[in-house]
């Protein structure tokens, strides 16, 4: 096991540059998720800590130790892909050994280290099988056996469960994080599935168009979001948001001419009289009994999905769209009209122009 770090890394291709000083300190045992949207860095990000592709700018130590300049080969990590990487003329216990076989590791040693691999794996029963006779998440389990056969100091996952159906991803998260729990070693993961991210990581860092939004456990990163984007890519349904006007002074959160909210605790001075955005969390509405709500929404759409409603619709003066998730079933037609209470500490305040969340 050992520790990453990464020190104000920088990537460019041809002058154009893509990762904009990336650092985190990723501690030994740690389960690190990086999180963001198609095209936001995040593959290149573990590419670099990788090996696979050159740091423009920055340093990168494992276990201490600077890597900027050594082979992938030299430093001692595993990789698991997306495409699982088999070799189709192998059976099983020929994929997993084969790292090995190429480091002229000792019959004897091989045989051990693949059998334990595929015990913790379930996989014993499958080893003369060839990849096309297994499922999808089996490929997958063999894709992390060769890894773990090679006791790593560091596990690198580049959207490995992309591939596999929704049921089956569930099942692999949870054997994931049954198999970090129970080999410890230092792992990356990347995805742009936020439910992935809350439910595997120790921390996330959520990235967007090359930089580090936020840095944070998954309750941190969803409790007090730092900018607006890390609070509209966390959660689903996303958080709703609101141009909104603070009072003069800045204890209150006016909604419209007639209807505002006060401030938990707190009075922002400082932006007292100013625009800023609102968010609140589709989860975080209640409804009120009628003539006692903050704000009305009319119903647009009803999605009943079984354990909870998702209501669609509209409010205020400028008719901003909206959506509620309420728990158990609930049928509301079209067109009616709903009061509802926002609690005052469930509201998340960010500055309009910068993005970033004003502190409470």
């Amino acid at each position: 096991m050992a520790d990453v770090s990464l020190k104000d890394i920088y990537k460019s291709f041809y002058k154009n540059e893509v990762i904009h000083g990336i650092s985190c300190d990723i501690h030994d045992g740690e389960f690190i998720v990086i999180l963001g949207p198609s095209g936001c860095g995040k593959s290149t990000v573990l590419r670099m800590i990788a090996g696979l592709e050159v740091i423009t700018q920055g340093e990168i130590a494992i276990d201490g130790k600077i890597v900027n300049k050594l082979e992938p080969a030299d430093r001692d990590i595993a990789m698991v892909f997306q495409n699982y990487a088999l070799y189709p003329h192998m059976n099983v216990f020929k994929n997993m050994a084969y790292g090995l076989k190429i480091r002229k590791m000792p019959k004897a040693e091989i045989e051990k280290r693949v059998q334990n691999a595929a015990k913790i794996l379930e996989l014993s029963d499958f080893l003369d099988r060839k990849p096309r006779e297994l499922s999808g998440g089996q490929r997958q389990r063999v894709a992390m056996g060769r890894c773990i056969v090679r006791e790593p100091k560091v596990f690198l996952f580049d959207e490995p469960l992309s591939n596999l159906d929704t049921k089956l991803r569930v099942q692999m998260r949870l054997e994931l994080r049954n198999l970090h729990e129970e080999l410890g070693i230092t792992s990356i993961f990347v995805t742009h599935d936020q439910v992935e991210a809350m439910t595997l990581g120790d921390r996330l860092i959520v990235m967007n168009d090359g930089y580090t939004e936020q840095i944070g456990t998954p309750l941190e990163v969803y409790e007090r979001p730092d900018t607006r984007f890390v609070a509209g890519f966390i959660g689903s349904p996303a958080m709703n948001f609101f141009s909104v006007r603070l009072s003069a002074d800045g204890d209150r959160v006016e909604l419209s001419r007639t209807d505002s909210l006060p401030l938990p605790n707190v009075s922002l001075s400082e932006f007292a009289g100013k625009e800023i955005i609102l968010g609140i969390r589709p989860e975080h509405f209640e409804i009120a009994k009628e003539g006692s709500g903050s704000m009305q929404i009319k119903v647009d759409h009803v999605e009943n999905l079984g354990a909870d409603t998702l209501v669609h619709g509209h409010v205020g003066e400028d008719n901003t769209f909206l959506t509620l998730r309420l728990p158990d079933i609930h049928h509301f037609k079209k067109g009616t009209v709903l009061p509802l209470l926002i609690p005052p500490e469930k509201l998340h305040l960010f500055d309009k122009k910068s993005g970033n969340r004003i502190e409470d």
